[in-house]
């Protein structure tokens, strides 16, 4: 289980309280105002940014003191975080060994995630040679070659039309369901919650609020979100 207790996240001159819990294995929508701070609560969560107050923990192990690579988190960006100089199975690669030298069991493993994603005979290409949605194939691929327990969604699927965002939506709650993986996902698109989200996580007012089911949030919403989402 994904603990925030008694947490103060400080970004720049702006702070987010959260005393929250994510179940293992739940799909949690992030969800608020622009602005409200869902990608921060989401970048502490990482390790990106540090707590002033209150503690981060994950199946029991405390988190708050602990850099990024040494957490059980995989975070998917907006921006894919592709580098355009190394081949789609290079950047798939850096998933396991950011020196890329893999054995033989390890080149599989890229393989196998890049088949899993449906690009299995595009690893020699470059992420230029790509479509926009194949691009998030790749870094979707890259997550899954890590293996981690938990996984931080922050709108990489925004860019998106409708459709390729939803075909990607489905795929990570397909991945997600057949690791057993925890999933947050900020998103601006009380839709992208409908589809795959089992709990939202409302952020407005300075405070990420305790989960709710996904529909009994989205069907009566509190004031703050009901603002958001333009209902009287």
């Amino acid at each position: 289980m994904l603990k925030l207790e008694n947490c103060r996240i400080i970004n720049g001159g702006f702070a987010v309280e959260a005393d929250l819990a994510v179940a293992p294995g739940v799909c949690a929508a992030v969800i608020g105002p622009s602005g409200a701070g869902k990608s921060t609560l989401i970048e502490a969560i990482a390790g990106f940014l540090p707590v002033s107050r209150g503690g981060i923990s994950w199946n029991g192990a405390d988190l708050t003191a602990a850099p990024p690579g040494k957490r059980p988190i995989a975070m998917l960006f907006q921006d894919g975080n592709l580098f355009p100089h190394l081949t789609v199975a290079q950047n798939v690669a850096l998933g396991i060994h950011a020196s890329l030298r893999l054995a033989d069991a390890e080149r599989r493993q890229v393989e196998e995630a890049l088949a899993r994603v449906g690009l299995a005979d595009m690893g020699n290409r470059k992420p230029a040679a790509l479509s926009g949605g194949q691009q998030s194939r790749v870094a979707l691929a890259r997550v899954l070659v890590q293996g981690r327990d938990l996984l931080l969604l922050d709108e990489p699927f925004a860019a998106l039309g409708p459709a390729l965002k939803a075909e990607m939506l489905d795929l990570v709650a397909e991945l997600a369901r057949e690791s057993g993986a925890t999933v947050l996902m900020v998103s601006h698109d009380p839709n992208d919650a409908r589809r795959i989200a089992d709990q939202v996580v409302l952020v407005a007012d300075g405070r990420a609020h305790a989960p709710q089911q996904t529909t009994q949030m989205l069907d009566n919403p509190p004031p703050a979100l009901r603002a958001y989402l333009g209902m009287a």
